[in-house]
């Protein structure tokens, strides 16, 4: 990772974090958004986050994702102790390693589709041919071939997440991330989106770490951790996706 940090000399899980706590405000006002969650996650695993709103479920995935500093405890990832990264490291860390799809699409209104998915390339110093060779291998992916052209306001709402999906593995991110990715879908598009993230998962091995508040989203995973009052209550392999 060319990052000056502490490495672990025992086997290396992918993401690992050890008494994590998330502390935000002091004194009466402090509110534990974390309580010292253990998690180890290994690569080409598709792990499903649920928990009740409050539980901390957003706040771990905000900090595996770089996007949030722990008040305390450790987190481990490929090896190298990101508590001790700088933030430009963090930020190295996100934009070669990480991907990121949300429940709101977040997409480049007035901007096409080829060019929403460029845009994570272009923060990565890559060449103009080098963008729009990648950006439409990732639409191809995704199942958009013959859309790059479209802006969002063109494109359905499922369409629409298949280019934030395509905008977030254009780099060949190393683990997905998804906050609520079928929050703003009908349940159709929403099974379409995770059958796309299996797929991902399945043939690329891309590791997945989605967030959903729904059981039968939840379902597609291969393990559903839960997340109580800032812990992980339960952490167990999905039966039905063994």
């Amino acid at each position: 990772m060319n990052m000056t940090a502490v490495y672990r000399t025992d086997k290396q899980a992918l993401i690992e974090l050890r008494g994590v706590t998330k502390v935000y405000g002091s004194g009466q006002a402090a509110m534990h958004a974390l309580r010292g969650v253990d998690l180890r996650i290994d690569e080409g695993e598709f792990v499903a986050v649920m928990g009740p709103s409050g539980s901390g479920k957003s706040t771990c995935m905000n900090i595996l994702g770089c996007l949030d500093t722990s008040t305390a405890g450790t987190y481990w990832f490929k090896g190298v102790e990101v508590n001790r990264l700088t933030r430009n490291q963090r930020t190295k860390l996100r934009r070669f390693y990480l991907g990121f799809v949300f429940q709101g699409f977040n997409l480049l209104n007035r901007t096409s589709a080829l060019e929403n998915v460029e845009l994570p390339l272009i923060y990565r110093g890559a060449s103009a041919h080098e963008r729009r060779h990648r950006a439409l291998e990732a639409l191809r992916t995704v199942g958009l071939e013959g859309w790059e052209s479209h802006t969002p306001g063109e494109l359905s709402g499922g369409q629409q997440q298949r280019v934030a999906i395509a905008r977030a593995i254009v780099t060949g991110p190393t683990v997905l991330f998804a906050d609520e990715p079928t929050g703003n879908l009908d349940s159709a598009r929403s099974h379409e989106i995770l059958e796309l993230l299996n797929g991902l998962n399945r043939e690329q091995g891309v590791t997945i770490v989605m967030v959903t508040h729904e059981q039968d989203m939840a379902a597609h995973a291969k393990r559903i951790v839960r997340f109580l009052d800032g812990l992980v209550e339960s952490d167990k392999p999905n039966i039905r996706n063994a």
